[in-house]
């Protein structure tokens, strides 16, 4: 991906952030952390004053948001901005903060053993556009909430599937807040605009008036 194709939106402080010390893993515990934390692009676009999410389908047939391993050298939030391009071909705009967490569980291994679940962090997406997935058979589809929350509930256990529900309806709660708070300062604008091209006393340019004398 180039770098314009992506942009990542910072949703905490703007101060300079202190740099970070320099960690080190050996491979294995890579592998496991790798195998344990996952992160997820929950991407969405606006038709119509309506909110669709982009779900892709897993090679046994499930449906599911972008998701994979968090990259060793990349972000969490770069992570799920390449997962959603190789699995579904999103470009867009990407929220850097995670704005939900949620477990899932490996398919068909004891739903009891904390070791079989899987962490994943979740960040919120705005889709540009989509070009061709690097993976196949993902078939990447737009749906509306209800619809996606049922797509998501599909071939899994009832926890898992409202583990999704609420990752959904947090989304919608973010996404519905976002706009509004976009609207109020469109609208705000368009006043102080308004409000710019009113004449003001003292300012009143007047255009002299030819009079015509009286016979």
């Amino acid at each position: 991906m180039s770098a314009g194709q992506w942009r990542f939106i910072s949703g905490g402080s703007r101060s300079k952030p202190s740099q970070p010390p320099v960690r080190f893993f050996p491979p294995a515990q890579l592998r496991q952390k790798r195998g344990r934390e996952q992160v997820a692009a929950v991407c969405y676009r606006l038709r119509n004053r309506s909110i669709e999410f982009l779900l892709v389908q897993t090679g046994g047939g499930r449906w599911t948001f972008p998701k994979g391993s968090a990259e060793p050298g990349l972000t969490h939030a770069q992570s799920a901005a390449l997962e959603a391009f190789e699995e579904a071909g999103v470009h867009g705009r990407m929220e850097d903060a995670v704005f939900a967490r949620y477990v899932q569980r490996k398919r068909g291994e004891a739903r009891d053993s904390s070791a079989l679940e899987v962490a994943v962090s979740a960040y919120l997406c705005e889709v540009s556009w989509l070009g061709p997935p690097q993976e196949s058979g993902r078939n990447p589809s737009w749906f509306s909430p209800e619809k996606a929350k049922r797509r998501l509930r599909e071939d899994r256990t009832a926890s898992d599937g409202v583990e999704f529900a609420r990752v959904v309806d947090r989304a919608v709660g973010r996404i519905r807040s976002s706009w509004a708070a976009t609207l109020a300062a469109d609208a705000l604008r368009r006043v102080q605009f308004t409000m710019d091209r009113r004449p003001r006393k003292g300012n009143i340019t007047r255009t002299p008036v030819a009079c015509k004398k009286s016979r």
